[in-house]
C-alpha cells in the first residue's frame, strides 16, 4: 500500500494550557535570580524577578490609561529591552500586541495603524536614518483610532509623552487590578497581530493567539534542549515571529537567558556577544550565519561555547551548514521551518539528526501538529516522495488574518489545514524537503526548475559567497533561469565560468541563461530575499520587458 505524505507529531507532552502572563509568573517562581535579559547594547542586565517587575509596571500602566481586554498596542522598535517588557505587558493586560517592521515608512505605517486600528502605540525616537516620531506625526491626523503615542527615551515631541511617563501612571493601579484582569483572560484570546510581507497587495495581519505563541516558543526551545542554564543570543528583530516567538518566549519558557547583541543584526557585535556573554545558542536567518563566517577578524573570536541554534525564515545552503557545525561549534544546531501564519514553527531538525537530515531537510514534524503534501490543483494527498502543496494543522494555525476575512478564507480550508503556498517533499521517514515557492517554480519550456536546487549546486563552487536563483521572462521558453551570483571577497569569475561549471554536472536546462554579479541582494529587514524585486531589475537590465508582456494560461 502507497504510504501518503502526511504525518502527526504524536507526544506524550501535552501542550500548555497557560496564558502568557501566567506562564511568565511560574517560571519566575521557578528560577527569580537567573539572568532573564542581557541588552548587550543598553548596557542592561535584568533577572526574572526584575523583569517581572518591570512587567507588571508596565501592565499597571496600561491598565490605568484605560487600556482594554483586545484593544491593540502597536510597538515600533529595533530590539531592546523595553520590546520584551512591551511584549509581556501586553500579554498580561489581554492587549493585542501590533508588531511594526521598523523598515515601515509613512505609507505603510499609515496602513497598519488603520488596518489594526491600534490606540496607543509605543516606539523609539527613530532607527538609523528614519525618524520615527516625526513620520507618526505625519499620519497622526489620517489615523483618528491612534489616541496616545509614547516615545522609547528622554524625549518626546508635541502631543506624544515619554516611556518613563507613561510608567508614572502605574501607581493609579493596584497589584490586585492586575491580578484581576489576568484571570479574565484565556488562552485562545488573540494576543498579537503580526503584518506578513506579501509580494504584491497590501500586508495581512495574521492573528495570533497565547495558545499559539507560547507552545510554539516552548517546543521549540524542548527540541532544542534549552534548560535554565542556557544564554541564547537572538540577532533577529523582535519585530517578527522567529525573534519574538522563538526567541522572547522561547527562553523564558525553560528558564534561560536570552542575549540582544544590537539594534539590529551586525555580525561582529555577535561575535563579541557569543564569546563575552558565552552564548550556547544562537539564532539566524541563513544570510546572517553567511556574514558572520564571512567576518575578516571570526578566527580571533572564540565560539567554544556555542552548542546548538536555530536558522530559519529561507533555506539554508548546505555548504553553509556545514560550516557553521564545524566552525561555530553548533553540533546541534537546528533547521527550523515554518510561516508567520503558523507561530512560526512546523518543522525542525532534532539536535542528534545525522548531518544528511540537517543538510537535505527541514527536520520533523514538531509535537501536536499535522503536515500533508497535497496537489495544488486537485487538493489530493500525494505519495511520499511527490513534490506539492504543504499544508499544516494543530494548535499553531493562527486565528484568522485581522479583519480580512476573505484572505482567511483563502488561507484556511474547511478542515482548517493551512495553505502555506511552499512545495515540499515527505520522505519516507517523514522528514521534510522545502523545494521553493509554487510561485517562484521556473516553467521552462515545459520543464520543473526548482531554483533552490540550482542554489544548492552553485554553493558548492568555491568561489561562490551566495547565490540567489530566479526565473525571467523569455518569448520561446516562457522561462528562463537568472543567477545572481555573490563571490567570496578578492574573487573574479566571468559568466561563462559559471556556466562551464553547471556542464555535465545539472541539466541542460537548469543552466542559468543570465548570471549577474552582484554585491547584496534586495532583502527584507528579518534577512529574507525579496525574489520578486530580483526579477524586476533583472527584467529592466536584460531588456525583457516585450517577453514580460506575454499573456500566459
Amino acid at each position: 500500500m502507497t504510504q501518503l505524505s502526511y504525518i502527526h507529531g504524536a507526544s506524550d507532552v501535552s501542550l500548555l494550557g497557560d496564558t502568557i502572563g501566567g506562564y511568565f509568573d511560574g517560571v519566575v517562581e521557578a528560577y527569580p535570580d537567573n539572568e532573564a535579559v542581557v541588552s548587550r547594547h543598553q548596557g542592561v542586565r535584568l533577572t526574572y524577578r526584575q523583569l517581572q517587575a518591570e512587567v507588571d509596571r508596565l501592565a499597571r500602566a496600561l491598565l490605568a490609561l484605560g487600556v482594554e481586554k483586545g484593544d491593540r498596542v502597536g510597538i515600533w522598535s529595533p530590539n531592546n529591552v523595553e520590546w520584551i517588557i512591551v511584549q509581556y505587558a501586553t500579554a498580561k493586560v489581554g492587549a493585542i500586541l501590533v508588531n511594526i517592521n521598523p523598515a515601515y515608512r509613512t505609507h505603510e505605517l499609515s496602513y497598519v495603524l488603520n488596518q489594526s486600528g491600534v490606540s496607543v502605540l509605543i516606539a523609539t525616537a527613530g532607527f538609523r536614518q528614519a525618524n520615527y516620531a516625526a513620520m507618526v506625526q505625519e499620519v497622526w491626523s489620517e489615523t483618528p483610532g491612534l489616541k496616545q503615542v509614547f516615545i522609547i527615551g528622554p524625549e518626546a515631541p508635541a502631543k506624544m509623552e515619554t516611556w518613563d511617563a507613561l510608567l508614572e501612571r502605574a501607581g493609579q493601579v493596584s497589584g490586585d487590578d492586575l491580578k484581576a484582569r489576568g484571570a479574565s483572560l484565556q488562552f485562545d484570546d488573540p494576543i498579537n497581530i503580526q503584518y506578513t510581507s506579501g509580494t504584491t497587495g497590501f500586508p495581512k495581519g495574521a492573528t495570533l493567539s497565547h495558545h499559539n505563541i507560547l507552545n510554539n516558543g516552548y517546543f521549540v526551545a524542548r527540541r532544542l534542549r534549552l534548560s535554565d542554564k542556557d544564554r541564547l543570543c537572538v540577532p533577529i528583530p523582535f519585530y517578527h515571529c522567529f525573534g519574538m516567538v522563538l526567541g522572547n518566549l522561547g527562553f523564558m519558557t525553560h528558564g534561560a537567558t536570552v542575549v540582544i547583541p544590537g539594534e539590529s543584526f551586525d555580525a561582529q557585535a555577535c561575535l563579541e556577544t557569543v564569546q563575552a556573554e558565552r552564548c550556547t545558542a544562537l539564532y539566524g536567518v541563513p544570510t546572517m550565519f553567511i556574514s558572520i563566517l564571512a567576518h575578516a577578524d571570526f578566527d580571533q573570536y572564540d565560539l567554544s561555547s556555542l552548542r546548538t541554534g536555530a536558522m530559519g525564515g529561507s533555506p539554508c545552503p548546505v555548504e553553509v551548514m556545514r560550516r557553521v557545525i564545524d566552525r561555530m561549534h553548533m553540533e546541534e544546531v537546528t533547521i527550523c521551518y515554518g510561516m508567520t501564519e503558523t507561530s512560526p514553527v512546523s518543522f525542525q531538525s532534532n539536535t542528534d539528526d545525522d548531518l544528511d537530515r540537517k543538510v537535505s531537510t527541514v527536520g520533523s514534524i514538531h509535537p501536536h501538529v499535522e503536515c500533508k503534501i497535497v496537489d495544488p490543483e486537485t487538493g489530493q494527498t500525494l505519495p511520499r516522495g511527490a513534490t506539492g502543496e504543504l499544508c499544516s494543522r494543530g494548535y499553531l494555525v493562527m486565528l484568522y488574518y485581522w479583519e480580512n476575512p476573505e484572505a482567511t478564507h483563502e488561507s484556511i480550508d474547511e478542515g482548517r489545514w493551512m495553505h502555506t503556498g511552499d512545495l515540499a517533499e515527505m520522505r519516507e521517514d517523514g522528514y521534510v524537503n522545502i523545494v521553493g515557492r509554487i510561485k517562484d517554480m521556473i516553467i521552462r519550456g515545459g520543464e520543473n526548475v526548482y531554483p533552490r536546487e540550482i542554489e544548492e549546486f552553485l554553493y558548492t563552487h568555491p568561489q561562490v559567497a551566495d547565490v540567489q536563483v530566479i526565473g525571467v521572462p523569455d518569448i520561446k521558453y516562457g522561462e528562463e533561469v537568472c543567477a545572481w551570483v555573490k563571490l567570496k571577497d578578492g574573487e573574479a569569475l566571468s559568466e561563462d565560468e559559471v556556466k562551464d561549471f553547471c556542464r555535465g554536472k545539472i541539466a541542460t536546462y537548469k543552466i542559468p541563461r543570465y548570471i549577474r554579479f552582484t554585491e547584496q541582494f534586495p532583502m527584507t529587514v528579518t534577512g529574507k530575499v525579496q525574489k520578486f524585486k530580483m526579477r524586476e531589475v533583472s527584467v529592466e537590465e536584460l531588456g525583457l520587458t516585450q517577453a514580460a508582456q506575454v499573456k500566459t494560461a
